[in-house]
């Protein structure tokens, strides 16, 4: 019965919550060390090229840029109206009375009491508000990467040949790699909403859940080389060596 009531949240949600931590700790020391080796470093890597041959070309380019960008927010507008329509269910279901969540309660292992359904809600809703709040403020980056891009090259028809410029394309990639990280770590929130939502029905889904999530995100983040003759995996391209590509500088 001791089990029944706390033993197994007190047990198997602090060790759910630290697969997830531990493995983006990992991922982000992976990805500062060998930024090629991940699919986020390749990204990082395709954006500043693209970003650098739109500013380059834009008059021919421009209508792409603005298509390119808007695939992406719509894609953040999506997951922004998904996390909000989560967060009403959530708070439909606490204004809700104790008859309709009683059977969901005494349906679970672990703990089940007032105190405990309430804070399987409020971190619920908590971890959904936070990635509607990354994605709209990923929405308000890339747009403004998207005026950026396609002002930068008219900033040379000025009087002056451009030479006091308000921004630069360093400016303008670090604007765009703003919003393509706060999409990113919007959407793992999003995913980090779903062993919470299975912690409504008991600790062991929840932990279940998170385990079976690493290898799915250790597939879609991680990049398998090709090895060389002897064995050994090819060097790793730097990210200052995409700025010497011929052709790429504006």
């Amino acid at each position: 019965m001791a089990w029944r009531e706390s033993y197994l949240d007190l047990v198997l949600i602090p060790v759910g919550l630290l697969f997830p931590i531990v493995y983006h700790l990992w991922l982000w020391r992976s990805v500062c060390r060998y930024p090629l080796h991940s699919t986020i470093g390749i990204g990082a890597a395709a954006r500043r090229i693209w970003v650098l041959s739109m500013m380059k070309d834009n008059e021919k380019k421009s209508t792409l840029v603005v298509q390119s960008m808007r695939n992406v927010i719509m894609g953040s507008t999506l997951v922004a109206t998904t996390s909000i329509l989560f967060c009403t269910g959530v708070a439909a279901v606490l204004s809700s009375t104790y008859a309709v969540k009683k059977p969901i309660s005494d349906a679970v292992f672990g703990a089940h009491g007032e105190y405990m359904m309430a804070l399987k809600y409020v971190a619920l809703l908590t971890t959904f508000l936070l990635s509607f709040l990354c994605h709209s403020l990923a929405i308000c980056s890339l747009n403004q990467a998207t005026f950026l891009v396609n002002a930068f090259s008219q900033f040379f028809a000025l009087p002056d040949g451009g030479r006091h410029l308000p921004v630069n394309k360093e400016y303008i990639v670090e604007v765009l790699d703003r919003g393509f990280l706060l999409n990113f770590v919007g959407n793992r929130l999003f995913y980090g909403g779903v062993p919470l939502l299975l912690w409504i029905f008991g600790p062991v889904l929840a932990c279940l859940c998170s385990m079976v999530m690493i290898p799915i995100l250790y597939n879609l983040d991680t990049v398998y080389l090709q090895r060389g003759k002897g064995g050994e995996v090819s060097d790793r391209v730097e990210m200052s060596d995409v700025d010497s590509d011929d052709g790429m500088q504006v």
